[in-house]
């Protein structure tokens, strides 16, 4: 059985790796975002079994298989929540929710030996049916404030009042409009799924933004956008350049 894993975090990646080593089980290859996913599809036999994250560095997983028509069983990873996951039981996908459990993962590889390796087997992966119901479920119940600990008390504070999130030495803050930086629980991957899309946005690895809080948007080096914010000042707010256009869509 071939083995490969998609994840762009290589600690994570690795750390998957070494669980499935205690399953017996040898991974072939790791990679770490779309356009290196898609460019390996092209030239290599298709593996038996993949491991796969959702969101990657340079976009969605689901765009890898927009480009390449998949033959894999897949196993995604991910930090999306319970509603969002119908989707990968309606799809017959199974998933490992983030931080992967060692008895999670020895159930779902054990299911795919199940179900995968009969001769008769066959996939049936809807990827953009997935795609769509994480971008818009239905009856979605949005995020509308945060609690955070301030020494030995809780703080509530409203999605109005927040100027950005942003994450630094892979710790996730609130910075809000009264120029305060907040540490929160949970990294952006997962924050992504709690907003509600029309009024946010990841602009890149580093920042998502509400729109309200855009004060200006400047023509940045390398096709990309800067965005000036009210208060926060801490580092450039740069829209990636692989966002751009969508950018522009969302705030349009």
């Amino acid at each position: 059985m071939t083995i490969i894993i998609i994840e762009d975090e290589k600690p994570a990646a690795r750390l998957l790796q070494r669980k499935l080593e205690k399953l017996g089980l040898k991974t072939s290859t790791m990679l770490h975002s779309v356009e290196e996913s898609i460019a390996w599809f092209e030239i290599n036999k298709h593996p038996d079994l993949i491991f796969l994250d959702i969101q990657l560095s340079d976009g969605l997983s689901f765009e890898i298989f927009e480009k390449v028509e998949i033959k894999s069983a897949v196993i995604f990873t991910t930090a999306y929540d319970e509603y969002a996951l119908k989707a990968f039981r309606l799809n017959s996908v199974d998933y490992l929710l983030k931080p992967i459990d060692e008895d999670d993962l020895e159930v779902a590889v054990l299911k795919y030996k199940t179900n995968f390796l009969k001769p008769e087997s066959t996939l049936n992966f809807d990827f953009q049916e997935i795609k769509r119901m994480l971008q818009n479920p239905l009856d979605k119940v949005y995020k509308n404030r945060f609690t955070v600990k301030i020494g030995q008390s809780l703080k509530l504070i409203s999605i109005d009042e927040i100027e950005c999130f942003f994450s630094e030495n892979k710790a996730t803050y609130i910075h809000t409009f009264d120029n305060r930086n907040y540490l929160i629980d949970g990294s952006l991957e997962f924050l992504e799924n709690e907003l509600e899309a029309k009024k946010f946005y990841r602009i890149s690895r580093k920042f998502i933004i509400p729109l309200q809080s855009i004060k200006e948007i400047q023509v940045h080096s390398n096709s990309r956008l800067k965005i000036i914010l009210p208060t926060y000042s801490e580092d450039e707010v740069i829209v990636a350049r692989e966002k751009v256009q969508d950018f522009k869509t969302w705030i349009g």
